[in-house]
This record gives structure tokens, C-alpha cells and sequence, in this order.
């Protein structure tokens, strides 16, 4: 099921502006992600933040890799930390992931 169109549109914005320079691949499975069932009780922003990190996390870092050799998701995403924000600057991210931040 996809979002209704104004939350279509209002994730579209908080994407475009979290991350004007994302890969078009990258931001549509973001948009999708954003635009799912679960998150669907979020505020746009928050629903496209989570989705990003999330994206980052599986997509482009060594979270996986890390499950993988038998770290828990804690250790994991925060031993990915870096690669996240590196990842987020490089897409002229207007907010970094931080050790702090809670999630999901």
C-alpha cells in the first residue's frame, strides 16, 4: 500500500530536503521506505530520517557484514556510525547521524 498523495508529496519535500544530493536510486527506495505501511504514523520528516539511516545502514555501510560475524544490531550500527555520515556528507546531508540518536 503507498501513501495517500499529500504525504506522498510532503515526503517528497523532507527528502529533497535532507538530501539535495542523493543518487535518484537511493532516494526512491528512501521514498518508498518513507512511504510504507509502519511508518505511515510518523511525521514525513522523521518517517524519511529513519528510512535514510536505515537505507544507509543496509546499503552502503558493513552492518550487514558485522550481523554477519555475530555482532548485535547495537554494536553493529554503532561501529557504522562513521561510514553512515560519510555517506550523509557526501549526499550534502543536512543532519549526521549521532551515537545518541534514538531509533525505530
Amino acid at each position: 500500500m503507498t501513501a495517500p498523495t499529500g504525504r506522498r508529496r510532503a515526503i517528497a519535500k523532507a527528502l529533497t530536503a535532507l538530501l539535495p544530493l542523493a543518487p535518484y536510486a537511493d532516494m526512491e527506495k528512501i521514498r518508498a521506505d518513507a512511504g510504507a505501511v509502519h511508518m505511515k504514523t510518523l511525521p514525513p520528516g522523521i518517517a524519511v530520517w529513519l528510512a535514510t539511516i536505515a537505507h544507509i545502514r543496509h546499503m552502503h555501510t558493513d552492518y550487514e557484514k558485522l550481523l554477519a560475524e555475530g555482532y548485535d544490531r547495537d554494536s553493529a550500527r554503532f561501529f557504522v556510525i562513521e561510514q553512515t555520515n560519510i555517506m550523509l556528507t557526501r549526499w550534502r546531508a543536512t543532519r549526521l547521524l549521532d551515537a545518541d540518536d534514538e531509533e525505530e
